[in-house]
């Protein structure tokens, strides 16, 4: 199992070009907050644009529309349920993410459905949440994109079928292959499964352990896929940062709020490269 290191992540978030514009840093489309859950969404969307990401558009219960803008305004809205205008949206896109407190009824789960079904190969699909409890409840298939899962145990457990004392490296390895697409396993310390590699993470506090953590790392994941040239890297990079910036919270505050984190990110991702050496 690799490490994820401070020196990979200094080497891997990409620079700004001078000629670049929004349409370049990713287009994320989030889906997710029914009207008792819509916090979920409004982080993970935060998340993705003090991540970098151009454009972010939030697909959630209408209900949640006046306090996502006001938390904010950078992001684009319609109402999730609208699956016409959804589809339409999912066609202009480079990444999706779905189920930060997207709920789990029938009426989200056509929602769901609907996104399995018009999602295309070139595109990237992280699942989080409720959507994988929906991914398994209906045993949905895998669809053809850049798929990935970012299960904590009782999610794997559902998904997997291995309970927390089952699992191991090996067979963690056997259920990714099976379904095939990338894990982000969430534990004290992450671990990430691609087709060959297993890398774990090497940053994380306890302090962490607050609700909307998790709906916090999809958006950056999905904002660095829609950034960074290589899938590997972005992910890594995200789980990464994700724990250190909590790490360095943790420091001189007993809980590290998932908005502390969103609010660091854009700070923490310039130290990055300006840690790094000119090129040659």
């Amino acid at each position: 199992m690799k490490q994820i290191k401070d020196l990979f992540v200094l080497h891997s978030i990409p620079e700004r070009r001078a000629d670049s514009h929004k349409g370049d840093y990713g287009r994320v489309l989030f889906i997710g907050g029914n009207h008792q859950m819509g916090g979920a969404a409004i982080l993970a969307s935060s998340a993705a644009v003090y991540s970098g990401a151009g454009l972010v558009t939030v697909a959630t219960d209408p209900s949640n529309k006046t306090a996502l803008l006001a938390r904010l305004p950078e992001a684009m809205t319609l109402d999730m349920y609208d699956t016409d205008t959804l589809q339409s949206v999912m066609q202009t896109v480079d990444v999706v993410v779905i189920g930060p407190g997207l709920g789990k009824t029938e009426k989200e789960w056509h929602v769901m459905k609907t996104v399995l079904e018009t999602i295309q190969p070139h595109q990237h699909l992280v699942i989080d949440g409720d959507g994988i409890s929906l991914f398994v409840k209906h045993q949905a298939t895998v669809p053809d994109a850049h798929v990935v899962f970012t299960p904590h145990p009782g999610e794997w457990e559902r998904l997997s079928g291995l309970s927390p004392k089952e699992e191991n490296q090996e067979k963690n390895k056997q259920a990714r292959n099976e379904l095939g697409a990338i894990i982000v396993l969430k534990k004290h310390r992450t671990e990430i499964y691609f087709d060959e590699e297993v890398w774990q993470n090497t940053t994380g506090t306890p302090a962490q352990a607050t609700g909307g953590m998790g709906d916090t790392l999809a958006g950056m994941i999905a904002a660095f896929l829609g950034q960074f040239q290589a899938p590997k890297k972005a992910l890594l990079s995200a789980v990464y940062l994700h724990s250190r910036i909590a790490e360095d919270l943790e420091a001189t505050q007993y809980v590290t709020l998932p908005t502390h984190i969103i609010d660091r990110i854009p700070e923490t991702m310039k130290q990055y490269t300006k840690r790094r050496l000119p090129s040659i």
